[in-house]
């Protein structure tokens, strides 16, 4: 990893470590606050163990530390009592609730926007360098990805509920009354993901003379005979010999 790349990406690191030991101080409820931190528990540690044998773009980076920067404040308050209607009126002297029409806590949903907007350009760079996905699916799986993960994430936030229940449950699942809830999550994570991949197709359009060919090369079949009860039949009599 070059020089310049990695002292940006300490000092990235060093930023989010700040917040999210600032924001670690009296959260409005511990143990929700430990609950919405299990998966940062995970991926930070991984994200560190991998950065010398598979280290992201800049652009990925930043676009993962600015998603981590939204979840620890949802963690700190809880996403459904993140206070940034108040902030908005501390700041402009008028509700930004009443102004779109609001009557629920929308942290939440921004957060599951920016869940597709913002990591799907990373999801994008695995898929590339380690799967070597080209064309049409280097779009097409990451948002397939964010989908997928989107809906497994409600499913845990169902599961949890379940297991702990009362305030606890309520707290994590935070669907404010709203009986459409995971169906608008998911729905905006995948908006997000189409947003983030069209942007990244419009410059790659733009600067790559061979994408055209790419994505047809992608879509052409490269192997014609089928996969099913042909490939097992194959298989079988290789292990036969």
């Amino acid at each position: 990893m070059p020089a310049p790349h990695q002292y940006y990406v300490r000092i990235l690191a060093a930023l989010f470590l700040a917040e999210w030991l600032a924001l670690a101080i009296h959260p409005l409820h511990r143990q929700d606050w430990l609950l919405e931190n299990i998966l940062l528990f995970f991926v930070v540690p991984i994200l560190a163990l991998t950065a010398r044998r598979f280290p992201f773009s800049n652009v990925s980076y930043t676009l993962l530390f600015l998603f981590g920067c939204l979840h620890v404040v949802g963690a700190h308050y809880t996403y459904a009592e993140v206070p940034y209607d108040s902030w908005w009126i501390s700041f402009t002297g008028r509700s930004l609730n009443e102004r779109f029409g609001w009557q629920r806590n929308n942290f939440d949903r921004l957060v599951h926007f920016s869940y597709g907007l913002l990591l799907a350009y990373p999801i994008r760079e695995v898929y590339l360098r380690i799967a070597g996905v080209r064309g049409f699916w280097g779009y097409a799986l990451p948002l397939s990805f964010i989908m997928s993960t989107s809906m497994i994430f409600e499913l845990i936030e169902w599961g949890a509920a379940t297991i702990f229940g009362g305030d606890l449950g309520i707290a994590y699942l935070g669907t404010q009354g709203d009986v459409w809830d995971a169906h608008k999550d998911m729905a905006l994570a995948s908006i997000g993901a189409v947003m983030a991949m069209i942007s990244t197709a419009t410059v790659n359009l733009y600067l790559q003379r061979d994408f055209a060919r790419e994505w047809a090369d992608s879509l052409r079949v490269k192997r014609p005979i089928p996969l099913g009860e042909q490939e097992i039949w194959r298989l079988w009599k290789l292990r036969r010999k």
